[in-house]
């Protein structure tokens, strides 16, 4: 892999199945984006789920041609343990041939450490905010609500997964934030501000992009969720404020995604609202937002938010909590309000459900703002990060050497 030009010389490890649905598919946007962004990519995927680009070199781990070792039987957590052990293996050779190593949670840790001893500086991926925090914040509104977590569910206290991660965050040269909400949940579990790195996540223009059908600003509002109905995402929060509007009397409020069953049943009674309409897991969201006037995502705990960033190319105004990435920025691209704020919410449909001229400019502004979210403006900005992190890297070991004379 060359040097020449300084490129940055990255190799990418990824303990599951890029390409896939969720965190695998953001995985697999870095990577493209980052060859886009001109840096020598080096992929050790677990396996891998459709091609990235042409200048990108794949070597799986847990995969040879069309078999695949399965998660099913080993368990995610050993199998994420015995990709981080294959890759830690395959590190020696590597020495001087790669500049960073960009690792994700729970399976780093033999890597990470591996990395250190070789002198290869690290980034490790941070999709949500500190694992600790996730967990506390989720639970406690679990409790309030009354709901009890399935023990394997991402969010429930695992202390066996939190202090796996805990353990990566310590070794990594930096980790990596996609928000200043995550950023301050580390420093207030007393992380050191250079012990972080932002960068961003991003849409595809090619599948989010706005309609060209004109919009009636007579018939009613057209409220979107989209993602996984879990606690976390505040659907709670979301479906008191729409009913405390009287934009539930005339538009609707669109579900686009798979209920945790004790959530559904807890809101049963707002989910069968006549002006509510549950549609389950889609495969037609960038229709549905092109469609939708406004997306609502009030989230207690929150990485980034893709769906802000996909609502705004869509032309999709965001209406979220501050828990959410800072590119909806309150009364320019979209409408924010502080977490649990449901009175602010409540407010803010309405605004938006007498005032369509806002509504407009709103969507306006969102669009004037999209280019700059898109997942090749994130891969520019993740290789800043890795060019930052490597700098600092090399000024601490010039530093340690000229102690150590």
């Amino acid at each position: 892999m060359s040097d020449s030009n300084n490129r940055v010389r990255v190799l990418f490890s990824f303990p599951l199945r890029l390409g896939a649905d969720r965190i695998c598919g953001i995985a697999w946007q870095q990577v493209n984006g980052l060859a886009a962004a001109g840096a020598d990519v080096l992929v050790f995927p677990a396996s891998i789920s459709r091609p990235v680009a042409s200048n990108v070199r794949v070597s799986p781990t847990l995969a040879r041609g069309k078999l695949r070792l399965p998660y099913k039987i080993l368990g995610t957590m050993r199998a994420c343990a015995l990709h981080d052990h294959i890759v830690a293996r395959r590190l020696k050779k590597l020495v001087g041939k790669i500049d960073i190593i960009h690792a994700w949670p729970l399976g780093a840790m033999e890597t990470l450490a591996t990395a250190k001893r070789l002198g290869i500086p690290t980034a490790l991926e941070r999709c949500n905010a500190h694992t600790g925090f996730a967990m506390e914040v989720v639970q406690k509104e679990c409790g309030r609500l009354g709901i009890v977590l399935p023990p394997d569910h991402e969010h429930a206290f695992d202390a066996e997964k939190l202090h796996k991660e805990e353990s990566e965050y310590r070794l990594a040269t930096r980790v990596l934030c996609p928000s200043d909400f995550v950023v301050k949940t580390f420093l207030d579990k007393g992380y050191a501000p250079e012990q972080l790195a932002r960068h961003t996540y991003g849409y595809d223009e090619k599948v989010f992009y706005p309609g060209n059908e004109p919009r009636d600003p007579k018939r009613g509002l057209t409220m979107i969720s989209v993602g996984v109905c879990a606690v976390r995402k505040g659907l709670h929060y979301a479906l008191e404020a729409w009913l405390r509007s009287p934009a539930s009397k005339s538009g609707t409020f669109l579900i686009a995604g798979e209920f945790l069953p004790d959530y559904q049943k807890k809101l049963a009674p707002m989910l069968a609202h006549p002006s509510v309409k549950v549609l389950g897991h889609r495969n037609d969201v960038p229709e549905l937002m092109r469609k939708s006037d406004i997306l609502v995502l009030p989230s207690i705990e929150e990485g980034f938010g893709l769906v802000i960033a996909e609502a705004m190319g869509s032309g999709c105004v965001p209406l979220a909590s501050e828990a959410c990435t800072e590119i909806c920025s309150h009364m320019k691209t979209g409408l924010m309000h502080r977490v649990g704020d449901v009175e602010a919410l409540t407010q803010h449909i309405t605004m938006l459900h007498e005032d369509r001229a806002l509504l407009e400019r709103l969507r306006t502004g969102s669009l004037e703002a999209a280019p700059g979210v898109t997942w090749g403006a994130a891969g520019r900005v993740l290789l800043d990060a890795y060019r930052e992190t490597i700098a600092a890297h090399r000024a601490g070991a010039l530093s340690e050497a000229a102690h150590s004379r």
